[in-house]
């Protein structure tokens, strides 16, 4: 969503890097650059001017003029104000102690709501929570039967009360959610293509007669500049609480999201970043804002391995850390990049990812996953447990069986290979760590070699990236510990570095 405005910022801040001193009228050009990349981006004209004004007079500080890396201070103060934009602090979905909470969701039409009611109810009850869905928009044609269906898929049952009018219906959902000792309701409301009063009237009726604990603004990332006027009257008439933010992934500017936070003084408190019921993330500024800038989300990657990780699959991971891979492990490695966002997804949460699948056309070529998955499953239990014994002849039947070639197998056997060479790197890395002794691995390699990194074919080099660390290895379907240490670790060295 924000690839085009990264790119803008980190083009200004690499003209600064170029300086060895910056003079007021370095930083009076960088502040132009930056007001053109957040118009174009969409962004609100005086959010946008008042986030340069700011941002302008704490760069134009002796601090950072006279300092030994005044193009790091910049891209710092950049990253405060903008974390400042979207919100300081993480804002958490507050729920009461009564039975049930309700939650009611406003919306123009087409704007995602009932789709993140799903997402949301999904959520809830990932955290031990008994959603119900109460289906209250009665004008668009077969609104409640989508509701029905993804509610269906999710395992959340939905109160249609067909008929009848939207005020009767969020109460009959709360009389059923206490007959059925349903803890939370998620009220669906109707949208229209712009605002009216009905439609206002409606939602106000619906709020004095169910009380919700939570009322949420859903909002197309991709409204742009009307955005605006669009929560601005949400914000007069309904006194929402705070904002989801859908459609996050697509590809337009994105800039009227920027602006929300600035507008109306509500909190973003979630972010939808796909179609998936589990795409609903809850909003982390400091994290977003380091994501616009280049910088990575490399505690988003954490979180998504922990997600991904069942008990069996972190033994798993311990074990291959003391012994190395199988095929098998290869194979659950590869669907656990599918469960974490696919190789696109984990790349743009990566220092620098995002710029470079950009430079690479906006793409990666996932079916590689596909064809390798295929290769291991085309091969014998004695041949995925020990890959050694794989000689020309197997290779040749395993392409056949496979539908692919000799030289893609090669492809796949070298790739396991490196990614066993960097468990044994790993292991001594994660001994040192716990003040191990090292072994003949844990010594030090000759002065200036450096760490070759393996990673899917397709996937571009991390080691470009990341100054040698990656964090997709070993993560085998989940991730043990030990990994999760070295990727905090890891954390803890970014922020250190330049971007």
């Amino acid at each position: 969503m924000f690839n085009s405005l990264s790119d803008r910022l980190n083009d200004t801040f690499d003209r600064l890097r170029g300086k060895g001193k910056l003079t007021e009228a370095d930083i009076t050009s960088a502040m132009r650059d930056i007001r053109m990349a957040l118009l174009e981006a969409d962004v609100n004209f005086k959010v946008v001017k008042d986030f340069v004004a700011k941002t302008r007079e704490r760069c134009m500080t002796a601090e950072v003029l006279e300092s030994l890396t005044p193009a790091q201070n910049v891209v710092k103060i950049v990253l405060d104000e903008l974390i400042e934009l979207l919100g300081s602090t993480e804002s958490k979905l507050v729920l009461s102690s009564r039975i049930p909470n309700v939650i009611m969701l406003v919306g123009l039409q087409g704007s995602g709501k009932t789709t993140a009611a799903v997402k949301l109810a999904y959520l809830l009850k990932k955290q031990g929570r008994s959603p119900l869905l109460a289906a209250c928009d009665v004008y668009r044609p077969a609104a409640a039967d989508q509701l029905a269906t993804l509610g269906g898929e999710i395992g959340v049952p939905v109160f249609r009360g067909d008929g009848a009018h939207p005020v009767e219906i969020a109460q009959g959902a709360i009389r059923e959610a206490v007959d059925k000792l349903r803890d939370v309701v998620i009220v669906d409301t109707a949208g229209r293509l712009q605002i009216d009063e009905q439609m206002m009237q409606e939602a106000v009726d619906i709020k004095r007669a169910v009380k919700p604990d939570q009322v949420l603004m859903v909002v197309d990332a991709m409204t742009g500049q009307d955005i605006v006027n669009v929560v601005s009257t949400f914000a007069e008439r309904t006194d929402f609480d705070g904002v989801i933010i859908s459609k996050l992934d697509g590809d337009a500017r994105g800039g009227g999201a920027l602006s929300v936070r600035a507008v109306t003084g509500k909190p973003i408190k979630y972010v939808s970043m796909g179609e998936k019921p589990e795409s609903l993330e809850v909003f982390n500024p400091e994290r977003m804002a380091k994501r616009i800038l280049g910088m990575g989300d490399v505690i988003g990657i954490i979180e998504k391995a922990q997600e991904a990780a069942s008990i069996e699959q972190m033994e798993s991971a311990e074990r291959m850390l003391r012994e190395g891979l199988t095929m098998d492990d290869m194979l659950e490695q590869m669907r656990a990049v599918r469960k974490m966002g696919g190789m696109k997804g984990i790349l743009g949460m990566l220092p620098g990812g995002q710029r470079a699948l950009n430079q690479m056309g906006g793409n990666l070529d996932e079916t590689i996953l596909d064809k390798n998955e295929a290769m291991i499953q085309s091969m014998t239990r004695e041949e995925r447990l020990n890959p050694k014994c794989i000689n020309g002849q197997r290779r040749a039947r395993i392409a056949r069986g496979s539908g692919t070639t000799p030289t893609d197998v090669n492809n796949l056997m070298k790739q396991w290979g490196e990614m066993n060479k960097m468990m044994g790197k790993m292991r001594a890395m994660t001994q040192q760590m716990q003040g191990g002794k090292k072994g003949k691995k844990g010594k030090k390699g000759k002065k200036g070699k450096k760490m070759r990194v393996p990673g899917i074919p397709g996937m571009p080099n991390m080691a470009n990236l990341m100054g040698g660390g990656n964090p997709l290895a070993g993560m085998g379907g989940g991730s043990g510990s030990s990994d999760l240490d070295m990727l905090r670790a890891m954390e803890q060295q970014m922020k250190g570095r330049k971007f």
